[in-house]
């Protein structure tokens, strides 16, 4: 028996191949034209310059916290304006008159005055050494701070007792977040590096056993020990802390069942 080889599968109808082609050939320049086009206002962008030259990131970092800061000092400024206004109308102003009572005595409460007592301060650091030098077992994340470090010490002088904290230079209440991004730390639109300081105001001897007898602290300090890791208690006998100048509302909640 011969064999027969089957038939090739029918292609696509004739009449559709002159479209496609006619299409290709349409697109073409059109494509080529946008392309050029986009070169052409690169280029004129540019004049030469790399475009990308100032988009390094540590220096946006720091522009921004240079302008955060700057916008931070004018809030102050402001505020400030606003006392000094309210206590001088108040007295002709009934109503501004009850505002402002009702605004001093929860003014503890909400940390917007300055304060002034003894404190326990807390500082973190990263190692001072080499991922290369380290036992075997251990990485290059096991020789800085992190964010659950931070947290770890704040949680547990809040818990303790802390009747006001301060975090690097600033004030901060119990919602103040505190988040890290490498080995930075961000705090109320700010970006510090370590050693990280964490201080509170209250009983140093009841903040100082709630620091000894935390969990998490345990773990940090035994990183201290294998590592290296910088961990330093200090107490002080008077402190000033200023008036928290951030945000009060509430960013975010859930209900406690």
């Amino acid at each position: 028996m011969n064999d027969v080889e089957p038939p090739e599968p029918p292609g696509p109808p004739a009449s559709s191949r002159p479209r496609r082609r006619v299409t290709w050939r349409l697109l073409v320049p059109v494509v080529t034209a946008a392309a050029g086009a986009m070169f052409a206002m690169s280029f004129s962008a540019a004049q030469g310059r790399d475009l990308r030259a100032d988009r390094d990131l540590p220096q946006l970092i720091m522009d921004a916290d240079s302008r955060v800061a700057d916008k931070a000092s004018r809030l102050d400024a402001l505020q400030k304006e606003v006392e000094e206004l309210s206590k001088a109308n108040a007295p002709a102003d009934q109503h501004l008159s009850s505002l402002t009572r009702a605004a001093d005595e929860l003014a503890p409460t909400a940390a917007t005055t300055k304060v002034r007592g003894p404190a326990l301060e807390v500082t973190l650091d990263d190692a001072k050494r080499s991922a290369d030098s380290l036992p075997d077992g251990f990485t290059a994340d096991d020789i800085v701070v992190h964010q659950q470090d931070v947290q770890a010490v704040v949680n547990a002088l809040w818990a303790s007792g802390a009747e006001a904290m301060m975090i690097q230079d600033q004030r901060v209440i119990s919602t103040s977040a505190v988040r890290c991004v490498g080995n930075t730390l961000i705090l109320q639109g700010r970006v510090y590096s370590p050693p990280y300081r964490i201080t509170a105001m209250g009983d140093v001897d009841r903040l100082q056993h709630g620091l000894d007898a935390d969990p998490s602290v345990a773990i940090y300090k035994q990183y201290v020990d294998a590592v290296g890791l910088g961990y330093g208690v200090h107490s002080q006998s008077s402190l000033e802390f200023p008036a928290y100048s951030g945000s009060v509302d509430f960013q975010h909640a859930s209900p406690i069942r």
